[in-house]
């Protein structure tokens, strides 16, 4: 398994000596390597060249190169590149025609100097916690290849663990950037929805979905979300964490834990009083009710289907049958059962903003389980369960528009394990400056990044 840790810093100090051509080169070979042939669905080995190159000469005749010059990053299968055809992990949009422009996203880290080096692959149109693909194949766990890697944004998480890219971009509509992070030792951020630009991506809820990145660390998180959002490069504060107040819920997110998992949360709790951050038990009992929202199959479905349902005429035998059967769920849902859920997620957002005011952020294990074996999930109930489990805590911030980190909290000789903190609606910055200095925080305690080698 090959892991640069090295943050964009120092990366860029490598563009700045060695070259892009040097890091995007390096980053290429392992992309077109047979390791990378089910983690990417399209590599752009020749443009990305061609862009590594542009940023060496720019470099060379000494004008100025963006912050992320020469950094290669890899985007999820469902974000438009121009020139490229979007699959969304799907054979049903293989034969479409290839983008006219980027999606926004994209557009602001090619602004920002960053060379995208391909689509990755993904959960078929990111209906799924797991990442599985029947089409393209399933990226195996860099930490254990007989495991998941976690979904949807799959190939996204495996891309930046095994090297082929120095971070990934994914979307996140119920845990899918958290889970594949969590699940092979990275970091991950989905922002409050109204901070991204979801245009020029293929939709699961246009509710629910967010964009956010994958990397090995939250300060390089951070960088790429400021892009994201359309600013200029931040000056992330490390927050002292002493003296913070963070929620610990008492409710099912704390249920039926893995003992990995309820091991290293334990011990990033301690970690996390040791440096001084009082943890306070909070009942949290308004998120018992957060399941109504996803009678049904909830706004996922309702708005999947409405995307889906003339595609779904045309070529149902081309979907993958586990995620057609999710999508289908929405046929039946009327536009009173629609606006039903809009108004009762309304209802459950205003209770939360209330319950979380006391607090700097809410900490909670990312995901009940560690990453799943792929042979146990061969059964469609087994499947199913398994999907649910993964998707039980990170679908909190979504059904509740927060902001949510993870960080690696793995211990010594075990798979990763994912903490995550959620924060308040809108507070992304905020929550992205306490989360780095939680990272500090872990790192001494010897859990988390400073293990993935």
């Amino acid at each position: 398994m090959f892991v640069d840790l090295r943050p964009f810093f120092q990366l860029r100090h490598h563009v700045a000596e060695r070259g892009a051509v040097s890091l995007v080169g390096a980053a290429l070979d392992r992309a077109l390597s047979p390791a990378g042939a089910t983690v990417f669905t399209n590599v752009f080995a020749h443009a990305a060249r061609a862009e590594a190159e542009a940023v060496d000469r720019r470099h060379a005749a000494g004008v100025r190169i963006g912050p992320l010059a020469g950094i290669p990053v890899s985007v999820k299968d469902l974000f438009d590149v121009a020139g490229q055809v979007t699959r969304a992990g799907s054979t049903v949009l293989a034969d479409g025609a290839p983008a006219e422009h980027d999606a926004p996203a994209i557009a602001r880290l090619r602004a920002a100097g960053a060379v995208i080096v391909g689509h990755t692959n993904m959960t078929e149109f990111a209906f799924s916690g797991l990442g599985l693909n029947p089409h393209f194949g399933t990226p195996a766990n860099p930490w254990d290849k007989d495991r998941i890697p976690g979904g949807s944004s799959s190939g996204a998480a495996v891309s930046v663990a095994l090297g082929m890219a120095a971070a990934a971009i994914g979307t996140d509509t119920g845990g899918s950037v958290r889970i594949p992070a969590a699940f092979c030792g990275l970091a991950g951020f989905k922002p409050s929805a109204a901070r991204t630009d979801t245009r020029g991506t293929v939709p699961l809820s246009k509710s629910l979905d967010t964009v956010g990145p994958i990397a090995h660390g939250i300060t390089d998180c951070a960088l790429l979300d400021a892009f994201l959002a359309g600013g200029d490069q931040p000056h992330l504060e490390t927050a002292g964490i002493a003296g913070l107040r963070f929620a610990v819920p008492q409710t099912y997110v704390l249920d039926d834990l893995d003992s990995e998992v309820a091991h290293a949360f334990d011990r990033a709790l301690a970690a996390l009083s040791a440096a001084g951050v009082r943890l306070v038990e909070v009942p949290f009992a308004e998120w018992a009710k957060l399941p109504d929202l996803l009678a049904g199959g909830g706004l996922v479905a309702a708005e999947s289907y409405a995307w889906h349902r003339r595609r779904l005429e045309a070529a149902a035998d081309r979907y993958d049958p586990r995620v057609r059967v999710r999508i289908e769920r929405g046929r039946a849902m009327s536009a009173a059962d629609y606006v039903d859920l809009l108004e009762l997620r309304a209802a459950r957002i205003r209770e939360t903003q209330a319950a979380f005011a006391p607090f700097d952020a809410v900490v909670m294990p990312t995901v009940a389980c560690v990453a799943p074996k792929i042979a146990d999930l061969a059964d469609d109930d087994a499947y199913t369960r398994a999907n649910l489990r993964a998707l039980r805590n990170t679908t909190v911030a979504n059904l509740l528009d927060l902001p949510a980190a993870t960080l690696p909290i793995q211990t010594p000789g075990n798979l990763p394990v994912g903490l995550s903190l959620v924060g308040a609606t809108g507070g992304d910055r905020r929550l992205l400056d306490v989360a780095a200095g939680v990272e500090v925080a872990l790192c001494a305690a010897g859990l988390g990044r400073a293990l993935a080698q």
